[in-house]
């Protein structure tokens, strides 16, 4: 009985251990039919148009978020809406995906418990206190998109026209950036500044696209950020808008991502 016993908590002490080893983030055991996806700053849902379809081929449930792009905890709880939304019309295990901004978004209402998975595209992975303003201050290759942002008296921020064309959405045909540069997302500088609390990426699987050629959100950055949360990561040769230029790969990593792979 006592030898039981002394098994029993050694079983006990190396689960409790691996755990701490993984920082909780231990691939999910159940395979998820459900995707949420999360646009990023001066964007909108349909973001995702190419994606979409891709993913409802495989027989997944796909919703695209409408993000206000007023606030970090506006944006957190519009997420959290469809997540809700979600779970009531296709109850079961749920993966998150954030664009750019999004990271930070979905860092937070992943922490929602039919979560499973967190997959970051072209994106930040901030930690608690960070922001997506903070993270492109701090980096060590300066993003070259600052100098084309505008802002209404420093409320709303879009890009202009030639940060669209060069740096925004450079790897896409010229309609396809004239059509972004008239559609963007006005973004709050409160968006932008706001700050991480919880990310979930402590505590579930995340996968992570950096895209090669971003100008947005340097490369190098979105690596660290990749290696830092501990993420599955996958390096495509694509710009920002990744999820528009090269859809099937995308859609590829989120497929995985749902198998727990």
């Amino acid at each position: 009985m006592a030898r039981q016993r002394f098994l029993r908590v050694r079983f006990l002490l190396i689960a409790m251990l691996t755990l701490v080893a993984t920082g909780g983030a231990a691939a999910h055991s159940k395979t998820a039919t459900n995707i949420v996806l999360v646009h990023g700053a001066w964007a909108d849902g349909s973001s995702w148009s190419r994606v979409i379809p891709l993913l409802e081929a495989r027989g997944l449930n796909v919703t695209a978020v409408q993000l206000p792009l007023t606030s970090l905890a506006n944006d957190v709880d519009t997420t959290r809406r469809a997540i809700a939304l979600m779970e009531f019309e296709h109850p079961g295990p749920i993966v998150l995906v954030g664009h750019s901004y999004a990271g930070v978004v979905i860092g937070e209402a992943g922490n929602d418990p039919n979560v499973v998975g967190l997959v970051y595209v072209a994106s930040v992975a901030p930690d608690r206190g960070q922001s997506l303003l903070s993270l492109l201050n701090g980096a060590q290759t300066p993003s070259p998109i600052g100098s084309h942002i505008v802002s209404d008296d420093n409320v709303f921020t879009t890009i202009d026209p030639a940060g669209v064309e060069q740096d925004f959405a450079q790897c896409l045909p010229a309609i396809e950036r004239r059509v972004l540069t008239a559609t963007q997302g006005p973004t709050s500088l409160t968006a932008l500044s706001d700050v991480a609390i919880s990310p979930a990426w402590k505590t579930k699987p995340s996968w992570f696209i950096v895209a090669t050629h971003d100008r947005t959100i340097p490369p190098d950055l979105e690596a660290t950020m990749a290696a830092t949360i501990g993420a599955r990561t996958t390096t495509l040769n694509t710009c920002h808008l990744a999820m528009l230029d090269v859809p099937f790969q995308v859609a590829q990593v989120i497929g995985a991502a749902t198998r727990g792979e």
